[in-house]
């Protein structure tokens, strides 16, 4: 007798995790990693497990925990075939390359590589835990690469080695570059803008870098040279949305004979506020000046939304205290993360072929069962795509949410099972209506 087939959640879901269905060989395995995709990508505002339980339709969490508990799938397996995905949906084209880390608060010391350390999110030394990430861009596409889980010293295991946030960068770079990952330019803040190490492993592979370096760095003063300032030159920093900001660029010691240069940013010449200028060095040509402002300017973009998309989808939102546990869950939000990355390639792509009247223009691209939600978002883009897609998850959300209510209305306590269900139906206003007309 055959095994029985994995039960179904919603169709964009299960058609993407089917791709992964051969790395989960028991029937219970796959379903639950059908069911943290649903919970992540839904709109519940904390992803615990019990609350992705409940969204799911399951009668309580314990799947979900021993699926990253005790069940012996392979978190490594699984972000081989995402990145083997990642290449096929980039069919050979390069794309941007952004290194940064990413810190949450974490309460306690039990948890593995929580330490008081800088966290980037807070913007200050706190409790917390740190990963040094990697991810593509790509026109205005976002999409996970590589994480790798920083270990502080005091932290470490007993014979572990210590390695620094821009010695895991390398390793994450080298790593794409092994599996076939064509980057053409790499943007990173200042701790990678000063460490001769990353610089060193960028120009052996001969990769463009534009990096962030701090106000004060050593080499805007050359010994016995005073720092020189080129003329400021105006530019229009183009955002995501199509909107655009006057901003300034200046060259720092000009010189033809150096490979690399030096530029500051802002959006005040004369005042330089502190927020609001930037120190930069890249090996791009010098004539570039425009160009540059705009590159830099979207790498705080890009990371912006990036975490805010992580933050969407639960990142931090893990109650595990075992490392090979927090792995699969961080590697499973990637994973989610891709998917929206794949459905906003998907638009971009038919969006694309409209203007070049491969697609009628009186044929919308947007799914017409879907799209004629009143809060559905027609612009492009990662955002917008986790919108939409959260608006064809939220009947099966909603559904399982109201069940047990259902129930109650029915067979015990009527006046119970209907205050319940109004309050439920209430939260999900606007979600579950479709206007057809």
């Amino acid at each position: 007798m055959g095994s029985r087939t994995a039960t179904s959640t919603i169709t964009v879901v299960d058609q993407y995790c089917d791709a992964y269905r051969d790395l989960f060989p028991e029937v219970r395995t796959f379903e639950n990693f059908k069911h943290l995709h649903a919970g992540m990508l839904s709109d519940i505002k904390r992803k615990s497990l019990p609350e992705i339980a409940k969204a799911v339709g399951l009668h309580d969490a314990q799947p979900l925990q021993n699926f990253l508990t005790n069940s012996p799938w392979s978190v490594e397996d699984l972000q081989n075939r995402r990145l083997e995905l990642t290449l096929l949906m980039l069919e050979g084209r390069s794309f941007k390359l952004v290194i940064d880390e990413t810190g949450d608060k974490k309460k306690g010391k039990h948890t593995d590589y929580v330490a008081r350390q800088y966290i980037g999110n807070l913007g200050k030394v706190d409790n917390g835990i740190v990963s040094v990430n990697a991810y593509g861009v790509l026109g205005d596409l976002t999409f996970p690469l590589i994480f790798l889980i920083y270990k502080p010293r005091k932290r470490l295991e007993v014979g572990g080695a210590y390695k620094t946030k821009p010695q895991l960068a390398v390793e994450i770079i080298e790593a794409l570059l092994k599996l076939g990952f064509n980057f053409d330019l790499v943007l990173a803040d200042s701790l990678y803008g000063e460490s001769p190490t990353f610089i060193a492993v960028l120009s052996k592979h001969k990769k463009h870098y534009l990096l962030a370096i701090r106000s004060n760095h050593r080499e805007f003063s050359l010994p016995d040279q005073e720092t020189k300032y080129s003329v400021w030159q105006e530019f229009e920093r183009k955002f995501s949305d199509g909107k655009s900001e006057k901003r300034y660029i200046q060259q720092i010691n000009e010189s033809e004979s150096r490979l690399i240069t030096y530029w500051r940013i802002t959006t005040d010449p004369n005042n330089l506020p502190k927020n609001q200028t930037w120190y930069v060095k890249t090996d791009l040509k010098s004539d570039m000046a425009v160009k540059l402002g705009n590159l830099y300017g979207f790498r705080n973009w890009v990371e912006y939304a990036f975490k805010q998309g992580k933050n969407e989808l639960g990142w931090a939102d893990f109650r595990l205290t075992n490392y090979q546990q927090i792995e699969k869950w961080w590697e499973l939000v990637m994973s989610a993360y891709f998917l929206v990355s794949l459905q906003a390639q998907a638009r971009n792509k038919l969006e694309s072929e409209s203007k070049n009247e491969t697609i009628s223009p009186q044929i919308s691209i947007e799914p017409a069962d879907f799209s004629n939600h009143i809060w559905w978002d027609f612009s492009l883009g990662w955002k917008s795509t986790l919108n939409n897609l959260r608006l064809i998850i939220q009947p099966y959300i909603f559904w399982n949410l109201i069940k047990p209510w259902l129930a109650v209305f029915v067979n015990t306590n009527f006046q119970l099972g209907f205050q319940k269900l109004m309050k439920i139906m209430n939260q999900f206003q606007g979600y579950i209506t479709v206007d057809s007309g």
